[in-house]
């Protein structure tokens, strides 16, 4: 079976593709495209490994499942499409930013200058139907995106892992923290981010171990 992925990560997650819990997935997914409204657009399912190839990763940030209404979901965990108000967890991202690096950012939803800076931001399940959180829970996406975590870790080395909410810590488990940085608070939600994400410092903290590995820090 031909999966369009970009080449680095088609190479590093080629065991997976082979695996008969991959075919069913693709095939559940390709019939959901057709019945109903599903998101993100099916040329934006990848779209956080093309923009991040496998050798280029030096931080990872993970969500749960893509954002199920009109115009948000574009492949990238926590953004959404230019022109579209941010969701209430990435404005909480943008308030620690500023307060955590002290800066005053502009506030754009796509996220697309993190992932080609080498953030990986990679969703548990990869499609949604529209206006239906979680429907696509339990069908596989969430095994795939367990190897990508399990071949990051194993065949990397000094990656930044940024764990928010206890689905991500549960999911970041298999990560090996004798060569890499997990750094875990509560998610950025309304419902949790005044029990301990604001405050948390990730984006320093995530900067400051890129740079004494010898990498350059990101541009948040």
């Amino acid at each position: 079976m031909e999966v369009k992925i970009e080449a680095s990560w088609k190479k590093a997650l080629s065991r997976e593709f082979d695996e008969a819990y991959f075919k069913t997935l693709t095939d559940f997914v390709k019939a959901e495209y057709q019945k109903t409204t599903v998101y993100p657009p099916p040329q934006f399912i990848f779209r956080a490994f093309e923009l991040t190839p496998f050798d280029k990763v030096k931080v990872v940030i993970l969500g749960q499942d893509p954002y199920h209404g009109e115009y948000q979901a574009n492949g990238l965990a926590f953004a959404v499409n230019k022109g579209v108000d941010l969701p209430p967890s990435l404005v909480n991202i943008y308030k620690e930013i500023e307060s955590d690096l002290g800066t005053k950012k502009d506030r754009v939803g796509d996220l697309e200058s993190w992932a080609r800076q080498g953030v990986l931001l990679l969703n548990a399940t990869l499609t949604v139907r529209a206006h239906q959180a979680g429907s696509h829970q339990n069908k596989g996406w969430e095994r795939f995106t367990d190897a990508v975590i399990k071949v990051l870790s194993d065949q990397r080395e000094h990656l930044v892992f940024i764990l928010w909410g206890s689905y991500a810590q549960k999911k970041g488990a298999v990560i090996d923290e004798t060569k890499h940085c997990v750094i875990r608070s509560v998610h950025p939600s309304p419902l949790s981010a005044h029990n301990g994400f604001f405050g948390s410092k990730p984006f320093s903290q995530a900067n400051a171990y890129l740079i004494f590995n010898g990498e350059t820090p990101i541009e948040w």
